[in-house]
């Protein structure tokens, strides 16, 4: 019985006993604050008191010995001005306890929903803040299954575009043609951070020098016609399918390293026909306007801002392209719902591109959910830029956070610094900015991923403590220490149920951590191995290091049995 089934059995007595009031379960049920006041609080009497005609208090004092009786229930008391304490059995709450790992949140039982997000541009490098939206992603992608969604994860990138243009122009400044035997040069380990400096020679030369500036233009529509006449021998082709694919390489390898796995890639080349033919098709039905030879969407209207979606050259711009994945997405899926994560720099931008489909598609708009996150900074750091080429790259942050951990501990542990790198972003709450400091992610003291991986491994030591425990045997007559830790781990599947209801993960890190504190004042002042409550104890144990396990795995990190 979790705190939603509670609820049900509460409203069902309602409605025995009320059987004209309105919507019976319209009321709220908390774990309560303080174990003094029991283990859950409901404010039932304070909600219906109107509808019935009953001061608060003293419908609460009529409901009492109903819910007393509810199986589980050991005492029921009216608080205050009409709130109603509840306090569960000892065998109730244990048995809750030992449950609570296995607890299945709901909300997206045989919903297909697509995931979208990380979205990095081929021809560039990952920053930080692919690092961010994929660890984020990933996690929320795992609450939605975890919910019974049926979840398809997608990424989403620009291989054709200006960007791609500015760093082509710049690689065959570099080869000095289109020579793409000559790429044999650049060292395998090199490409990434090769291409990454010629994406930024060719912003510059982009910005100060017209000449430049023409090419690139130029270069950018090449690449479309490449495309679109699906060109793979010309020498121009080669060089860049063979950049591509060193971006996706990169990719690749930088998912594996995360453990964050993609069902599919939509590259914007693919869907741009589809996105062009979309605005042009609804640009005679006006739902976009011609302006200058371009084509845009006047967002004014509906408090907005307009937008161009495909140029005065015939182009698609951003926006257009995000129709056609938009568009793409319901085509291969037919989603329930489509949830997109990205930066925070894009919020009214997004705005614009489902304002315009919902003119068209209203369900598809419907179905689209745009959440966003802030920027991470280092400690004292200000915001950077790939074009400027002071960007913080994912790697860089990955490999700070290993550096950091093999000076605390003296190991190079992978599943720790990974685990340490996540945690330290999903620990905060999704929207504000986050400073993030390597020293701390690895740190084991504090709210950390190390901290929440050792307090795992430490539980499973003491359980490997007992070569041959019993079968599970009935708890009863609980400890002030039991109680406090059964009590605190039978809060997971409401806290996990909260975190699929609102899509944020941050919630499933500040239990884990309060979890562990409890289960760190229960063990200094109770013995478990050798004492004569060893089995009854055992059993706690291992509920606690499931419910650890259970919700580390919600989070994409690693539970380690030993460190």
């Amino acid at each position: 019985m979790n705190l939603q089934e509670l609820k049900s059995q509460i409203a069902a007595v309602l409605s025995r006993e009320h059987p004209d009031v309105p919507d019976p379960s319209r009321f709220g049920v908390s774990f309560a604050a303080d174990p003094k006041f029991g283990d859950v609080a409901v404010n039932a009497a304070m909600v219906f008191a109107k509808d019935l005609k009953v001061p608060p208090r003293e419908l609460a004092e009529q409901l009492v010995p109903k819910l007393e009786k509810l199986e589980g229930i050991a005492k029921a008391e009216v608080a205050g001005p009409g709130f109603i304490n509840l306090t569960f059995s000892d065998n109730r709450i244990a048995q809750l306890a030992v449950k609570s790992a296995a607890a299945k949140p709901t909300g997206y039982a045989g919903k297909v929903v697509v995931t979208e997000y990380s979205d990095p541009n081929p021809f560039k490098v990952l920053h930080v803040g692919h690092l961010y939206t994929s660890i984020v992603g990933s996690a929320i992608t795992n609450l939605v299954a975890a919910a019974g969604g049926v979840v398809h994860p997608v990424n989403f990138g620009g291989d054709v575009g200006l960007h791609v243009g500015r760093t082509m122009w710049a690689i065959l400044q570099r080869l000095g043609g289109e020579h793409a035997g000559k790429l044999s040069e650049v060292p395998v380990g090199k490409r990434s951070e090769w291409m990454a400096a010629c994406y930024v020679e060719g912003t510059n030369a982009y910005e100060d020098n017209k000449t430049a500036r023409a090419q690139i233009i130029e270069l950018n529509q090449k690449v479309y016609k490449i495309h679109a006449e699906h060109d793979s021998t010309s020498p121009l082709a080669q060089v860049y399918w063979t950049c591509r694919q060193w971006s996706y390489d990169y990719f690749d390898a930088f998912y594996a390293r995360l453990g964050i796995h993609f069902e599919r890639y939509y590259p914007e080349s693919q869907t741009t026909p589809l996105g062009l033919a979309t605005v042009k098709r609804e640009l005679s039905k006006g739902v976009y306007t011609k302006s200058d030879g371009a084509v845009v969407f006047k967002g004014e209207p509906y408090g907005l801002h307009t937008r161009v979606f495909i140029t005065s050259q015939g182009l698609p711009t951003y926006e257009g392209k995000d129709v056609g994945l938009i568009m793409s997405k319901w085509r291969d899926y037919h989603f329930d719902q489509s949830i997109v994560i990205t930066g925070n720099d894009i919020i009214e931008y997004m705005k614009v591109v489902l304002k315009s489909i919902e003119q068209f598609e209203p369900e598809l708009a419907a179905r689209s959910l745009h959440l966003t996150h802030g920027n991470v900074r280092l400690e004292g750091s200000v915001k950077m830029s790939s074009r400027k080429g002071n960007i913080l790259s994912a790697v860089d942050v990955l490999d700070a956070a290993a550096e950091a951990n093999k000076k605390a501990s003296g190991q190079d542990n992978e599943q720790v610094v990974i685990g340490a790198v996540k945690y330290a972003f999903l620990k905060n709450r999704l929207g504000p900015d986050l400073v993030y400091s390597a020293e701390e992610s690895v740190s084991l003291d504090g709210n950390s991923g190390p901290y929440i991986q050792y307090a795992h491994a430490r539980a499973r030591s003491i359980l490997a403590k007992v070569e041959a425990r019993p079968a599970a045997t009935e708890l009863t007559n609980l400890t002030e220490g039991e109680r406090t830790l059964a009590r605190k781990i039978l809060e997971f599947p409401e806290v996990l149920q909260q975190a699929v209801n609102e899509l944020l993960p941050h919630y499933v890190c500040v239990y884990m951590y309060e979890l562990a504190q409890t289960f760190n004042r229960f063990y200094e002042r109770n013995r478990v191995v050798g004492d004569p409550r060893q089995a009854e104890r055992l059993e706690l144990v291992n509920a606690y290091a499931d419910v650890l396990r259970s919700g580390m795995g919600v989070l994409g990190v690693s539970a380690p049995d030993r460190l």
